[in-house]
């Protein structure tokens, strides 16, 4: 299985993506594709929450860091040296630095002596009480938008967007640097920003990212465009009609702090999605974030769900401002989630004749250090932003906010590590998502694979030939009685990896009534191994595969109902973020004395010792 999963052959589907830019050819190039791992969301102190919890890195360091160098993190001593330094062991494969857009300007003149509007009294209160501005400018951004711009950024704003443009040229400039043109291929960045709505705080966050260097001349923030209707006609706009050469596409994040905006299948006037609302949707949305550093958003236990791993990685509150006021902390519903959106899709896509949740899933971190990648529960420094802040002094006891955690990866199945391949790989839903070790995941739908085909050494020349990859339609069908789906993993080799327990295939579909249904199997691997983890050591204990594949024929298939499957592997249990650090602290919750400021966490029973970290493929759907 090794072979099929890692080595090329030379059968294999015609190359898939078009050409757009002038480069070196990649050395290698693999027409049955290869996973490429990156990080799609990535803050340096370009955004205002960051630099107002005193990151000093930039979006040159952010590139630098995730091909493999050291970063500097906070806090900073009296003489400006880092006291925490961050490095990944194993570089990535392609990163995109995602900003907050809204207030490029305003961090920028209120950082710069001499710019008009530096001496205002909001960016005074930015440079001496940084915090308490994070709250006031933030918030006047992302959830009182309606207030405009300040007043020091001139008549229609023209002095902050004309500010706006140095950090976004910066950026750009940034991942012109560090794509690698050469034949080796071995670093691809993309030009990117996050859009940053939260009305009444409520999440519909999105990262914006390009396909190439043909960008607009400043991104369209959440403070021009209220709505993500408001944002996908600026970006068609501004982008995809008025920049030659421009392509650009939008992932929505954290539908888990939405409370239940994210999926809400109406237009911005409140009027009913119809037909072309639904297929701008899908053709500027092919992919969702499903798991990052604030949280998991793929479901929740509740009505109609007893999937137990919907309990994962959850926090218990379903929009930010929950997090800071109990007036607002409500519980999240399953309208949050991603799956529930894939289920209503279903139902949407029969009405309206396009489905406008046909989501592809990815993971990345949402770190606001810059530290691109770092997923690491062993050596977790908290990811800023919404987490624990550490401008001035380290933090005492956990690192974190224990209900947080270090994010995911995104993965791209690709010919090759270029910005066409990959972004054509983004286009067509062709990835998946892990909660942050680096597990090879293949999943292939179609009507007739043959049996043995786990032990075929041309296993993806077939998955291809035969069916369908992850994201794409089922073919019709024929005369064959249900879909067939071939589904394999390899373990992640590193420390950051784990053994593998089991692969699940999770379907929705529609019941007799129209109203979403769905289910879980096992489909390969045990549950019921026996393996588990020395809370006190973090080492694990017992039985796992290193390796995983199965043919499996959907038993409870209803040619007439439209349907989706998408695949879930997970790996053995292991120490939490939370359990590493705890035992660094040397916290015996039997001894009080050991449970210093800060770590009253470790002792809390709700809190998890122990994590079972996953991947998950985009789904293949099925319409009569």
């Amino acid at each position: 299985m090794i072979v099929w999963l890692l080595a090329a052959v030379l059968a294999g589907p015609p190359t898939s993506f078009e050409r757009t830019e002038t480069r070196a050819p990649c050395a290698v190039s693999d027409p049955l594709r290869r996973p490429f791992f990156g990080d799609l969301h990535v803050h340096t102190g370009y955004s205002l929450d960051a630099s107002t919890q005193g990151v000093r890195s930039r979006p040159d360091d952010a590139y630098r860091f995730a091909k493999g160098e050291p970063l500097d993190i906070p806090p900073y001593d009296s003489e400006g040296k880092a006291q925490r330094t961050l490095r990944l062991h194993r570089p990535l494969d392609f990163a995109a630095v995602t900003d907050h857009a809204e207030l490029f300007g305003e961090r920028t003149i209120c950082d710069t002596a001499g710019l008009p509007g530096h001496g205002s009294m909001i960016c005074r209160l930015y440079r001496r009480w940084p915090r308490l501005a994070y709250y006031l400018m933030n918030g006047r951004a992302s959830r009182d938008v309606a207030l405009g711009r300040y007043g020091f950024c001139g008549p229609q704003g023209g002095f902050c967007l004309d500010a706006a443009r140095t950090p976004w040229r910066d950026i750009q400039a940034a991942a012109e640097a560090h794509y690698d043109r050469t034949p080796a291929c071995r670093f691809t960045t993309f030009v990117g920003y996050e859009w940053t709505g939260a009305p009444d705080t409520k999440n519909l966050h999105r990262n914006v990212i390009f396909r190439g260097a043909a960008v607009p001349a400043l991104p369209a923030s959440y403070i021009e465009a209220t709505s993500p209707d408001a944002l996908w006609r600026a970006l068609r706009g501004g982008c995809l009609e008025g920049v030659p050469g421009c392509d650009v596409l939008t992932i929505p994040h954290n539908s888990n702090l939405s409370g239940g905006l994210m999926f809400e299948p109406v237009r911005a006037d409140g009027s009913p999605a119809d037909a072309d609302w639904a297929r701008t949707r899908q053709g500027l949305e092919p992919l969702v974030e499903v798991m990052q550093h604030k949280g998991d958003s793929e479901c929740i236990p509740g009505a109609g769900v007893t999937d137990e791993q919907c309990a994962f990685e959850k926090l218990p509150y379903d929009r930010f401002g929950g997090k800071y006021l109990a007036s607002m902390r409500h519980a999240p519903e399953q309208s949050n989630f991603v799956r529930d959106a894939l289920k209503r899709g279903l139902a949407l896509g029969q009405r309206l004749g396009v489905n406008p949740f046909k989501y592809g899933l990815i993971g990345s971190t949402d770190t606001h250090l810059g530290a691109a990648g770092f997923v690491d529960e062993r050596a977790h420094p908290g990811h800023g932003g919404a987490g624990a802040p550490a401008p001035s002094q380290l933090p005492r006891g956990l690192p974190d906010d224990a209900e947080f955690n270090p994010g995911g990866l995104a993965v791209l199945w690709a010919e090759e590590n270029s910005r066409d391949a990959l972004f054509a790989a983004m286009r067509r839903r062709e990835a998946y998502g892990t909660s942050g070790p680096r597990m090879v995941v293949r999943f292939f739908a179609g009507w007739d694979y043959p049996s043995g085909l786990c032990d075929a050494p041309d296993l993806a020349a077939r998955g291809y030939a035969s069916g369908v990859p992850m994201g794409g339609d089922l073919p019709p069908r024929g005369g064959a009685q249900a879909p067939v789906f071939v589904v394999a993993a390899l373990r992640d080799p590193d420390a950051e990896g784990g053994a593998l327990q089991r692969i699940q295939i999770v379907k929705g579909w529609l019941g007799p009534d129209g109203e979403p249904r769905e289910r879980v199997w096992d489909v390969a691997g045990d549950a019921a191994n026996g393996a588990d983890v020395d809370l006190t050591t973090c080492l694990p204990r017992g039985a796992g595969a290193s390796s995983l594949c199965t043919l499996w024929r959907d038993p409870a298939f209803e040619p007439a109902v439209p349907a989706f499957w998408y695949a879930r592997v997970l790996q053995n249990p292991s120490c939490r973020w939370t359990q590493w650090a705890c035992n660094a602290h040397g916290v015996d919750c039997a001894r009080p004395e050991t449970v210093g400021e800060g770590l009253g966490p470790c002792c809390d029973p709700a809190l998890p010792r122990t994590i079972q970290e996953r991947a998950w493929t985009s789904p293949v759907w099925y319409t009569p």
